[in-house]
């Protein structure tokens, strides 16, 4: 009890601390943006902690006042549930949303280009690039002409390949296919089909809400089209073109656009820039969201509760083991995962645990560790870049279980050639030490911590080591120990 307490103490002690690093009076924090411009950093790819991040500062920027939100986006896609819930808090969003393709360098590509597309002011610093939104099929793989597509009945999200944008939708690997296949792979089938049309159809009707190229967009989704910085300028893809927060601000100035359903005019000149940076909820969410951190959670997690079971009253693998697959449950219900692999991961974990009971010399245990290696590998179900478990984590995994499953073989093997050292056998050939003179037909012999009726063929006084020679009963055949010193 004194342990759980001091383990509750402790994490109470922890929820006040990143209490105490929460600003407590968040007003006065917003009245501090009035007549400000507010910058956000989006880097890499859309996941569930960009999702919170933009959609908690959108709020954040509409209660605080601020004249214009600048979205510095550098991206080569993402998930498309994130994706969605982005659009959605742009168009929603009270306050101009500027999304600027930056710095020189960057892309916004598949995903970046849907969100660019929501905004109502795109603009982009020289040497980027946008597009190249072409939906493939599940996995990153195309199926055969004419195949039918995968589905995805295993749960999860739709995703792109190697990145996302609409329903499914992305570029294949550099986007180079028109129909988002691999060169010679032939017609798209229907499945893929459908993913094209319902992205062309999302990316367009973006662009009519904004006022941009239409035709172009669409183009990005069948043909896997992407434009420099200046060609998305002259096709009506981006408003301007930015090298730096201020330039944009003083572009932006006098310009109108649509709010909300309303006709909004900007003024930024010489406004103040916020530079809102991820907090550490969104920090800590990017971290558990990651996959491999997510997978080694899960597994920290099972392993520490085997642990506990295994020595119940530790407390410290239960405690950890609990918290640690709380949180890998919880990233992996935001990520997209394909559930044929996480059944495959409890199926090797129940297996090791048979081998652990019922032992078959190995072939539970190697059949269980090469099934969680399995389900490891196939657990993410998407190509996109920075959303998938890295494969040192499944090799060092499945090592580790590898070595748990040898020593657990080793053990039975060798328990095997141990003598039996309990019951009848125990008693045979044991020795002990005579209590009453013992001859053919009383004594008492002191044996394994218990005092036992003997009797033996030839007496022997008190005091002496014997050995047990047979035993009827509860009666023990003894004779002289002739090695005593033994």
């Amino acid at each position: 009890m004194r342990r759980i307490g001091a383990i509750l103490v402790l994490l109470g002690g922890l929820l006040l601390a990143a209490g105490a690093a929460v600003p407590a009076d968040t007003g006065s924090a917003r009245s501090e943006g009035n007549g400000q411009a507010m910058l956000l950093e989006v880097q890499g790819a859309i996941g569930p902690a960009t999702t919170d991040y933009l959609t908690r500062s959108l709020e954040d920027a509409a209660a605080g006042g601020h004249r214009i939100v600048v979205v510095r986006l550098n991206t080569p896609g993402g998930l498309v549930v994130a994706t969605r819930d982005i659009v959605q808090a742009i168009r929603s969003s009270p306050v101009p949303v500027a999304v600027w393709v930056a710095p020189e360098g960057a892309q916004a590509a598949s995903a970046g280009t849907y969100i660019l597309y929501a905004s109502h002011l795109a603009a982009m610093a020289p040497a980027t690039n946008v597009g190249a939104a072409t939906p493939i099929s599940m996995g990153g793989g195309s199926p055969a002409p004419g195949g039918d597509p995968p589905e995805n009945e295993g749960g999860g999200q739709d995703q792109s390949g190697a990145e996302s944008g609409g329903e499914g939708t992305g570029d294949g690997e550099g986007g180079n296919s028109p129909t988002g296949q691999d060169d010679g792979a032939g017609a798209p089938s229907a499945g893929e089909q459908k993913a094209i049309n319902d992205a062309a159809a999302w990316l367009r009707s973006l662009a009519q809400e904004t006022g941009r190229n239409a035709d172009w967009a669409e183009r990005a989704v069948r043909e896997a089209a992407s434009l420099t910085a200046r060609e998305a300028v002259e096709q009506n893809v981006a408003e301007l073109t930015a090298s730096s927060v201020r330039d944009l601000l003083n572009q932006a100035d006098g310009r109108t656009v649509r709010v909300a359903g309303e006709s909004v005019t900007l003024a930024t000149r010489d406004l103040g820039v916020d530079h809102r940076a991820p907090d550490w909820r969104s920090e800590l969410l990017a971290v558990i969201t990651n996959p491999t951190v997510a997978y080694l959670l899960l597994m920290v997690g099972i392993y520490g509760l085997l642990l506990e079971g295994y020595s119940p009253g530790s407390l410290v693998p239960g405690t950890i083991g609990g918290i640690s697959l709380l949180l890998g449950l919880y990233a992996l219900q935001l990520l997209p995962v394909n559930y044929a692999g996480l059944l495959l991961i409890v199926l090797g974990i129940l297996l090791m645990i048979s081998e652990a009971f019922a032992p078959s010399f190995g072939i539970l245990g190697i059949g269980g560790a090469v099934a969680m290696v399995v389900g490891s590998i196939i657990l993410m179900d998407t190509d996109v870049p920075g959303f998938s478990i890295d494969t040192g984590a499944i090799a060092a995994m499945a090592v580790f279980s590898t070595a748990v499953m040898g020593g657990l073989v080793w053990l039975a093997v060798r328990s095997l050639r141990l003598p039996v050292v309990s019951g009848s056998q125990e008693i045979a050939h044991a020795r002990g030490e005579v209590l009453e003179p013992v001859d053919p037909e009383r004594g008492t012999v002191f044996l394994l911590g218990e005092r036992w009726q003997a009797r033996s063929h030839h007496p022997i006084p008190a005091g002496r080591t014997v050995r047990v020679v047979e035993r009827n009963g509860l009666v023990l055949k003894v004779e002289a120990d002739p090695h005593p010193e033994e």
